[in-house]
């Protein structure tokens, strides 16, 4: 059965901005997984620009919630995560003045580096992804790296759909990856703007098994509330 996890990164987004406790993403992380969703997404960025190291302990901390870590490569994020030790870890690249992630991981350049990332998380017994963008050379390397899942980063096919533009290519290149990375016995996930049209579209690919879902959701619940955003995007993916 497909999953649904939930970034709740745009919780401490709002929190930030006027530099108070509410609204909580501690207490955020126990109302997605009421609502419905199966896991819980954090990013611990090297800026801390939303989550902070003491939501991520916190939260990570929390029984019978299942929780994805997003991390960048950076050593000090790595040690504090295998310290934290969160359910799930997924790398990701990170530049300090994007505003949002913009791709996915240079796997080539970064390889070595990944691969003794990849050997702590899997000692520590932590299921490990990487996010990659969609293409058969990327996904023959995760394999090389031994990782246990790949999140296809989504952006751009999201981009295409939402501009009413020509998405067949890029469709057709998360098809094929994932494909073979379902083949190398990888995990597939899926994430970064996605909102319900393009969520419907690609959990026609049966090899995805997970989609990670963050600004849309708290976007939208402004409107409709959190709890039906949720439990839309749940019928979406298990139909």
């Amino acid at each position: 059965m497909k999953r649904l996890g939930v970034n709740i990164d745009h919780i401490a987004t709002i929190r930030n901005a006027r530099g108070e406790k509410h609204p909580d993403p501690y207490y955020a992380a126990t109302q997605v997984i009421n609502m419905g969703a199966d896991s819980v997404t954090i990013h611990l960025r090297e800026d801390r620009r939303h989550i902070n190291d003491l939501d991520a302990k916190n939260i990570c901390n929390l029984k019978k919630v299942l929780v994805n870590l997003e991390i960048s490569m950076n050593d000090k994020i790595v040690k504090n995560a295998l310290k934290i030790k969160p359910d799930y870890i997924c790398i990701v690249p990170e530049n300090r003045k994007e505003v949002t992630t913009e791709g996915g991981l240079n796997l080539e350049k970064n390889q070595k580096k990944l691969n003794s990332i990849i050997k702590k998380f899997k000692k520590a017994k932590i299921r490990t992804s990487l996010f990659i963008n969609p293409s058969i050379k990327d996904i023959k390397l995760s394999k090389m790296l031994d990782t246990d899942c790949v999140e296809i980063h989504t952006g751009k096919i999201s981009n295409l759909i939402k501009s009413g533009k020509n998405y067949t290519h890029e469709l057709n290149r998360i098809k094929n990856s994932s494909a073979l990375a379902n083949m190398f016995d990888i995990e597939v996930h899926a994430g970064h703007g996605l909102d319900y049209k393009t969520t419907k579209i690609l959990n026609k690919i049966k090899e995805i098994q997970e989609f990670n879902i963050g600004h849309f959701i708290i976007g939208e619940a402004v409107f409709i509330g959190l709890s039906k955003v949720i439990k839309n995007f749940k019928k979406i993916i298990r139909n």
